[in-house]
């Protein structure tokens, strides 16, 4: 099982640090990251393994939003099925 991680704010020094560092702390592994920063916004996706998950989606889920709310940034984490599911036309 995947997840879609979507960052958005503000552009800042260890961003991509600490989400990742979530990430690692709950055993979900970054499979893919990519990231823009448009002006001073930062925009970044990532794409991460869940099947060894240290904790339940929503634990990681709450600590992503934690992490996100210290640092004054946007974050939103869905199952892959999920995402797939919304863009699909």
């Amino acid at each position: 099982m995947k997840v879609i991680i979507s960052v958005l704010g503000k552009d800042t020094v260890g961003i991509l640090a600490k989400a990742s560092g979530v990430c690692a702390d709950c055993n979900a592994n970054i499979l893919e990251v990519a990231q823009n920063v448009l002006g001073d916004v930062f925009a970044m996706t990532m794409i991460a393994d869940i099947d060894k998950l240290s904790v339940s989606f929503d634990e990681l889920s709450d600590r992503l939003n934690a992490m996100a709310e210290e640092m004054g940034l946007s974050v939103r984490v869905m199952h892959e099925d999920i995402f797939n599911s919304m863009h699909r036309i």
